[in-house]
């Protein structure tokens, strides 16, 4: 089920950077490459970090086909893909929590501390949006002021409260996957944001 999951939560990253890639009237090479920077990123970064080499996603290329396919998907049929984009971002919010919660399985699991963990969990929930936005030369969305990486980073900590608690992996696992998507999706309704910084001319003025 998780494989599945982790699956879904690809196919919709690679989406969102391939509808980047539609924005800024990108072809075809460009929408494929922010799909799949998009969708396995956050994975690629977090096992060259770890040391894991060849990276998971070129021992399991399903997650590179899923990306190539979201991508493709998008390249011929972005306009409805982008209506339906509510639809979409529920599935992202779940991708969101499935990702963290592997990210901190795996940072736990090779033997990181606590801080190490939290971060490792945010970076594989939020990697690929940070490369995808830096493709395109645009600030990554992840900090501006949304509450994105934030619930990343405390579905790390809630892995590590299961762990310390002594339950089971399935349970750390869930209580990351629990708390990263709730707190996103209440964040997404409520309009939730982390504050801004004020602009420097305002305090000077």
């Amino acid at each position: 089920m998780l494989y599945v999951l982790d699956l879904l939560g690809t196919l919709v990253f690679a989406i969102s950077g391939a509808l980047q890639a539609n924005r800024h009237e990108l072809d075809y090479l460009g929408f494929m490459v922010l799909a799949v920077a998009t969708g396995v990123g956050g994975g690629i970064v977090r096992d060259v970090l770890l040391g894991v080499t060849p990276p998971a996603v070129f021992q399991d290329e399903v997650y590179l086909v899923v990306c190539i396919v979201g991508g493709a998907v998008v390249y011929w049929a972005a306009p409805p893909i982008a209506k339906r984009w509510n639809r979409v971002m529920i599935a992202d919010t779940i991708g969101l929590g499935v990702f963290a919660a592997m990210g901190a399985a795996k940072g736990a699991e090779y033997g990181l501390g606590p801080i190490g963990v939290v971060m490792i969990a945010a970076i594989t929930a939020t990697g690929g949006g940070v490369i995808r936005d830096l493709l395109v030369r645009e600030v990554p969305a992840v900090i501006k002021g949304g509450f994105y990486a934030t619930a990343a980073l405390l579905g790390g900590g809630a892995y590590l409260l299961a762990q310390y608690a002594g339950l089971s992996e399935p349970v750390q696992l869930t209580a990351a996957i629990l708390t990263t998507t709730g707190l996103r999706a209440w964040a997404v309704y409520k309009k939730v944001s982390m504050p801004l910084a004020q602009p420097v001319d305002d305090l000077t003025s």
